[in-house]
C-alpha cells in the first residue's frame, strides 16, 4: 500500500465527520450550509475523532505498546483537552465579543463584524467524536486487514 492505512483511517474520519456536520446543520437550519464542511466546532468534534482513529489505528497496527501508539496518545491527549478548553474559552469569548459590536454597531462601522461563534467543542461533542473516531477506526482496520 502507497499510503499508511492509519493515515488514511484518520483523514478519511474527518472528512466523514465534517461531511455529517454539513448534513446534520443543513437540515437543522433547513438550507444548505457547505461552510460547515470547514467549521472548526459542532457535533461531533471532528478534532477528537481524528485523533482518535489516527492512535487506534496506530494501536491497532503497530501494538498498544509501541513507539507510535505512545506519541500519538500524548498527542491526542493535547488536542482532545484544547478542543474543550482552550477553543471552549475561545468561543465564550466570540460571543461575548458579537454582543459588544451588536451594542455599540456604530463604533465598529466599516469592519468585519464576521465573528466565528463555533470554534470549541462540549464534552458531549467530544464524547461522540471519540465515539466515532473509534468505531471508523476499527471498521477500517477490518476492511485494510480483509484486504491483505
Amino acid at each position: 500500500m502507497l499510503l499508511s492505512p492509519s493515515l488514511i483511517t484518520a483523514v478519511a474520519v474527518q472528512i466523514l465527520c465534517q461531511a455529517f456536520k454539513v448534513i446534520y446543520y443543513s437540515l437543522k437550519k433547513r438550507q444548505l450550509d457547505l461552510s460547515y464542511f470547514i467549521s472548526a466546532g459542532g457535533m461531533p468534534s471532528a478534532h477528537s475523532a481524528f485523533v482518535t482513529a489516527l492512535t487506534l489505528s496506530l494501536g491497532l497496527y503497530h501494538g498498544f505498546i509501541s513507539e507510535f501508539f505512545a506519541i500519538s496518545s500524548v498527542f491526542s491527549l493535547i488536542i482532545i483537552y484544547d478542543a474543550i478548553k482552550l477553543r471552549g474559552a475561545v468561543q465564550s469569548h466570540s460571543r461575548i465579543l458579537l454582543k459588544i459590536v451588536q451594542y455599540l454597531p456604530d463604533q465598529f462601522q466599516g469592519g468585519d463584524q464576521k465573528i466565528p461563534q463555533m470554534v470549541g467543542h462540549s464534552l458531549p461533542e467530544v464524547i461522540a467524536g471519540l465515539i466515532v473516531g473509534g468505531v471508523l477506526s476499527g471498521m477500517l482496520f477490518l476492511f485494510f486487514k480483509h484486504l491483505n
